[in-house]
């Protein structure tokens, strides 16, 4: 394929729906020759947190002298953010390839999710990585990624999302999210809820896995300017620093560094320098990701009220402003009116817009959730933007949240004017 036919082969995929159903993914798999199987593989589930903890990973992984395929989702601009080696995106020639062989032997029968987790597989063992870290896309049982045989799996944490697909209850989430759980193998997590680590222990008692929990087994202690400590029975380290903004991150890192743990305790060589350089370099765009100043410009990923409630609290942490604006989109299957009504008490003005997906919320169904006076509807998210700007002065912050469809909307456009 040339690059217009992967577009739009990839874009003829997306129409497909969701495919919960391992074999016809493990079928086309063999036929590409098993690429999955050629690597070790570390598992990132949960609901929030998953590309943070898995990039740290990585960074860490990196900084120690391996080889590491970081495998992602969904991506901001370019569909290649998905699949990196060593930080460097997969180009767009190898993706034309692999993708090509994918079209062959899945004779268009895959999903969009499906075949870039079967590129990311194909570029990983050409590229002859020595782990891939591999973010789950949607719950994990019947996650694409879960075909792997990692020892060790990461379940983050667990909130209400996607109830269509995963259940109704934290504890359905809960019992999709812990598929990625395997025979004899570890477990780490920060999920606090009663009725989620019940799930998470039952599944470990029946693959003879460990449960290893944030608090417990291993621990953090924030210091001054964002420093933690962290410490686990094999491992302590003081004044460590997470170049990702806000203290939600210092949970993640913590996962992160547990898994650290696990690869040392099996003869990996990384040292506590390797840590502590991996870390403070390591870089996740559309989390707090400020893109300019003058005014004050930050993207957030965030698309739940857990998320949006972290959000919530980190912006008053992270910086001062005259007043907040937020440009605000989401899917019609997210939890929106929840997260406006939080956004909505910290904000001066909000903007109501519309990602350009189908899956997006007519903006005009927020408006119920608010009072009128502080809140404008531009269904074009550039326009929004544009509005958002024309009505800061250099003392307000902007925020744009809810979807990273829109960040990725928003990204594209900045990185043209640049």
């Amino acid at each position: 394929m040339n690059d217009q036919e992967i577009l739009s082969y990839l874009n003829f995929l997306k129409e497909g729906k969701i495919r919960l159903d391992l074999v016809p993914f493990e079928r086309l798999l063999s036929r590409l020759g098993n690429p999955h199987q050629a690597y070790p593989s570390i598992l990132v589930g949960g609901t929030n947190g998953k590309g943070s903890i898995a990039s740290m990973i990585a960074a860490i992984l990196i900084n120690a002298g391996f080889r590491v395929g970081l495998y992602t989702s969904p991506h901001l601009v370019d569909f290649r953010e998905r699949v990196c080696v060593n930080g460097a995106m997969i180009s767009l020639q190898e993706a034309n390839t692999y993708a090509s062989q994918v079209r062959e032997n899945g004779k268009s029968a895959e999903t969009y999710f499906e075949c870039l987790t079967a590129v990311a597989f194909l570029h990983f063992k050409a590229q002859h990585v020595d782990w891939a870290v591999l973010e789950v896309g949607m719950g994990g049982r019947l996650d694409a990624t879960n075909v792997v045989s990692s020892f060790l799996s990461i379940i983050s944490n667990i909130s209400l999302e996607h109830r269509d697909y995963l259940g109704s209850t934290l504890r359905k989430i809960a019992t999709e999210k812990a598929g990625i759980i395997k025979k004899n193998g570890i477990c780490l997590t920060a999920a606090t809820q009663g009725s989620v680590l019940d799930v998470f222990r039952a599944q470990c008692e029946h693959n003879h896995a460990r449960l290893l929990q944030l608090g417990k087994d291993f621990k953090i202690k924030i210091g001054e300017n964002s420093f933690f400590n962290f410490a686990s029975p094999e491992l302590q380290i003081k004044r460590l620093k997470v170049a990702l903004p806000g203290q939600h991150q210092i949970r993640n890192a913590a996962l992160a560094l547990a898994s650290i743990v696990e690869l040392q305790k099996r003869g990996y060589l990384i040292s506590e320098q390797n840590i502590s350089s991996g870390m403070a370099n390591v870089r996740w765009p559309g989390r707090l990701e400020m893109i300019q100043q003058n005014p004050c410009v930050v993207l957030d990923g965030a698309h739940n009220p857990a998320a949006i409630s972290v959000l919530c609290q980190s912006l008053p942490r992270l910086y001062s402003w005259r007043r907040l604006i937020i440009v605000f989109g989401a899917l019609r299957d997210k939890q929106y009116g929840v997260m406006v009504k939080k956004l909505y008490s910290l904000a001066d003005q909000m903007i109501f817009t519309m990602p350009s997906t189908e899956r997006a919320a007519p903006p005009e169904d927020f408006l119920p959730k608010v009072l009128p006076e502080k809140v404008m509807v531009i269904r074009s998210p550039l326009d929004a933007f544009r509005v958002a700007l024309s009505n800061a002065t250099i003392h307000d912050l902007i925020c744009v949240t809810g979807s990273l469809y829109l960040l990725g909307e928003i990204k594209r456009h900045c990185n043209t004017i640049k």
